[in-house]
């Protein structure tokens, strides 16, 4: 037998991620956002949803860039930190002893400890009700090579421990346990 529950927000888990923002050391700034996804694979495109309310806000609105920092285990810490403190009041980036490192193509900076960053810039905002949507095309993306297989050339993020975001609470993600199309291979 099923529970019926009043409407909401049950899709997980969802990544769990560091959003940088800023053109500018005075103006850089980390937002945990966990309202996020791929909404098109030609241009790659995703999205986050913030509030209206969040410091960070203006900053996205006023630059229309962002990168997207994908957190693992041994960023769980900040990743929370930086969601409940404003960086109103903090530079996240010190007090959380995270590196401001480079992007290729946006003025943000990226979080040099995270195993991958995507670099966005924002097409457009939508005001959805509670949150505010930034779509945005992907125009780089930059990963650590100690995540890379150097045999296939490919993300081996399974040893990333890469964190996720379910009902409240973070989680490691497991182990991998098929790929796309594994269930329709032929047997050899």
């Amino acid at each position: 037998m099923k529970q019926h529950w009043k409407p909401g927000t049950m899709i997980y888990p969802l990544p769990a991620l560091l959003v940088s923002c800023g053109s500018g050391p005075d103006e850089y700034n980390l937002i945990t956002v966990s309202w996020t996804g791929t909404v098109c694979s030609e241009p790659p495109m995703c999205y986050i949803s913030v509030r209206k309310n969040r410091h960070s806000y203006e900053i996205l609105k006023k630059n229309m860039e962002f990168v997207l920092n994908l957190t693992t285990n041994e960023l769980a810490y900040a990743t929370d930190w930086c969601g409940v403190r404003s960086g109103e009041k903090f530079n996240k980036f010190e007090e959380m002893g995270l590196s401001p490192g480079k992007a290729r193509l946006v003025q943000a900076p990226l979080v040099v400890e995270s195993p991958v960053n995507i670099e966005c810039r924002v097409k457009e905002i939508l005001s959805l009700g509670s949150h505010d949507m930034f779509l945005a095309e992907v125009v780089n993306v930059q990963a650590d090579e100690k995540y890379i297989d150097q045999a296939t050339g490919k993300l081996d993020l399974e040893k990333a421990g890469l964190l996720v975001y379910a009902h409240g609470s973070y989680f490691e993600m497991g182990k991998k346990i098929g790929k796309f199309g594994w269930s329709v291979e032929k047997k050899k």
